[in-house]
């Protein structure tokens, strides 16, 4: 087994409105200070990664309306804590590797429904600045979430002059 196989496949989406703010999510039963992150899951055995993100994007979202802008190069990776726990370290995992899709949304915000598959993943949402999305994530996906934020950020709106990102 090579390193690589030791992470999850794993899909991510940062969905961005029109006007270059991205979609952030406030995870269920998550104290803050690091609640928020973008749609994120597993990829099936033998599914296309961006099927895998389309689906993910669905399932945790609602959204449908969407234009492909970009993706990353290759796998961005993240170890998850030691003291983590969950279900994918007690399969043996490592942490999860990832491959990151940029996503326009072409839709009305009624297409949102955090509730409409099944067990919520997101108890709320807001639109927010890509640049501020790394220092909102659980820290051991800050470094991740760094590179996701340089790889799109030609996509991104930039906060107003004297607005704090965060």
């Amino acid at each position: 087994m090579t390193s690589l196989e030791l992470y999850r496949p794993n899909v991510g989406v940062v969905l961005f409105h029109p006007d270059g703010r991205v979609w952030l999510g406030r995870r269920v039963n998550t104290p803050g200070p690091h609640p928020w992150q973008f749609p994120q899951g597993g990829v099936d055995a033998g599914e296309d990664l961006l099927d895998a993100a389309l689906r993910e994007l669905r399932e945790e979202t609602g959204a449908v309306s969407t234009t492909m802008l970009g993706r990353t190069d290759g796998w961005i990776t993240y170890d998850f804590p030691p003291d983590h726990g969950g279900s994918k370290q007690a399969k043996g995992w490592r942490g999860q590797r990832q491959v990151w899709f940029a996503l326009r949304f072409d839709g009305e915000e009624a297409e949102f429904d955090l509730n409409g598959h099944g067990t919520a993943e997101f108890e709320t949402w807001r639109w927010g600045y890509l640049a501020e999305a790394p220092k909102l994530v659980v820290p051991f996906k800050r470094q991740a979430y760094d590179q996701v934020a340089a790889a799109f950020e030609a996509f991104a709106a930039k906060p107003a002059r004297g607005v704090s990102a965060a």
